[in-house]
């Protein structure tokens, strides 16, 4: 199962999405998205959260506000980091994420620490998880299938 968040902190809607468990998130760090930014509590167990850009976008072009959204989401989705007042999320474009088979289920590291970026979240923003939270959608998705058929849109547009 797959949770989807609607970010609407600003004019242009953004999808974020996490995973159910550690098993789930495997799925997800299989069948990302190039489009996929990750987001996770550094140094503490979390949920991973995704954070789907537009067409075009780099991590440069998310507004405060949708990283906003992203960074608290996943410090809510933290046992140990919900109960502290501040942590740091890290987040990373979805192909910076190394999965190798010694890793344990939900377990990653990076190919470029260098485009690993970080922030920190002071405190616990009630009104703007409540707003997400209103947003959030429970879904059963084919990652594999979604995966496939995008890529197959991409090269129809590469090849047009």
């Amino acid at each position: 199962m797959v949770f989807y968040f609607t970010s609407n902190a600003v004019p242009a809607v953004y999808t974020i999405y996490m995973g159910k468990d550690k098993y789930e998130n495997e799925d997800l760090i299989k069948y990302g998205w190039p489009e996929d930014v990750w987001f996770h509590v550094d140094k503490l167990s979390s949920a991973h959260v995704y954070l789907r850009l537009h067409k075009g976008q780099t991590m440069d072009d998310i507004p405060k506000e949708v990283l906003s959204d992203c960074a608290h989401l996943v410090k809510a989705n933290s046992i140990q980091g919900c109960k502290l007042s501040s942590v740091t999320v890290v987040y990373t474009p979805w192909s910076n994420l190394r999965k190798t088979p010694d890793m344990d289920v939900g377990q990653i590291g990076f190919h470029r620490q260098k485009d690993v970026r970080s922030l920190t979240v002071e405190r616990k923003a009630s009104e703007q998880l409540r707003r997400l939270e209103r947003t959030r959608v429970e879904r059963f998705p084919d990652l594999a299938a979604e995966r496939e058929c995008r890529d197959r849109e991409e090269r129809g547009r590469r090849r047009a």
